[in-house]
């Protein structure tokens, strides 16, 4: 079966799981993945699923750019690795700053953050 060139599926990198988790973050084209870059298209994905990993952000830089993940330059690939690792971090520290705010109520049916 022929991939149509107007699907997400139509780009390299992009299988149908991936494709699935675009259009759920609101990325339907391959026009929307490419105005929106894809550490935007990174960000967005791992909003939805904490796991998102650096295969799937070099697999959507190859995707807009039409190449194999593995053939991106080097540079960029470490541009994309540093950003990647910019972004885990801060999302580790997010999370610790709830968990530190999260107190723990004898007899309550659920916890809930201080102060609401």
């Amino acid at each position: 079966m022929k991939k149509q060139s107007n699907t997400l599926t139509s780009l390299p990198n992009i299988g149908k799981v991936i494709a699935a988790n675009l259009r759920e973050v609101g990325i339907e084209t391959p026009e929307d993945l490419k105005a929106i870059g894809s550490e935007n298209a990174f960000i967005r994905l791992e909003t939805m699923d904490e796991g998102a990993c650096i295969n799937e952000l070099l697999g959507l830089e190859g995707a807009i750019l039409g190449v194999r993940d593995h053939d991106l330059d080097e540079n960029r690939k470490a541009a994309l690795k540093a950003f990647y690792n910019m972004t885990k971090n801060m999302t580790e520290t997010r999370k610790k700053q709830t968990d530190e705010k999260t107190i723990l109520i004898p007899h309550c049916k659920r916890n809930r953050p201080v102060g609401v």
